[in-house]
């Protein structure tokens, strides 16, 4: 572990220098999940919910969430990414009336910076745009955990997660 880099002589908080390191092809996915009642369930998989079809609206606002990460994270600086994708899978235990939906954003881009804080914006996002939609039904979905699960590229090379959501 290094030290940290967001802060100036005087301690207080700066944006890092990035104007020498290299540029290079950097990846980052990140996961997220929304657990949900069974009611909320049906009605994404059969698209009738009143709002409009949940997870269409979730993946694009995970797009335009990551794309916007250096408007909402003080200290990140604006990427020009390269690609940025959202996917969803359902893990249920029926037996426990578990339902959830787990998020899955990888973001990519050729710079001098790495995209982790993008990703995790992105499954940020789109958990509660679901939340947001389904929230007449039940209050009650929990978001959570969100993590970063891979990166690579970049001076500090590559990072993995064996065991994610």
């Amino acid at each position: 572990m290094g030290q940290f880099t967001h802060f100036n002589g005087q301690g207080r908080a700066k944006m890092v220098d990035i104007s020498d390191k290299a540029e290079s092809i950097r990846t980052a996915v990140a996961k997220s999940s929304i657990s949900t009642n069974q009611a909320i369930y049906q009605q994404i998989i059969d698209g009738t919910n009143k709002k409009g079809d949940v997870l269409a609206v979730a993946q694009v606002a995970g797009i335009m969430a990551a794309k916007q990460t250096s408007n909402i994270i003080p200290m990140c600086h604006p990427i020009a990414l390269t690609g940025v994708n959202i996917s969803f899978e359902w893990k249920i235990d029926e037996l426990k009336s578990e339902y959830a939906i787990v998020i899955e954003a990888e973001v990519k881009t050729k710079g001098s910076t790495g995209v982790e804080m993008e990703a995790l914006t992105a499954v940020s996002a789109a958990a509660l745009t679901i939340y947001d939609m389904c929230k007449a039904l039940d209050k009650q979905m929990v978001i959570g955990p969100t993590m970063l699960v891979k990166k690579t590229g970049g001076k500090n090379g590559d990072f993995f997660v064996e065991k994610t959501l």
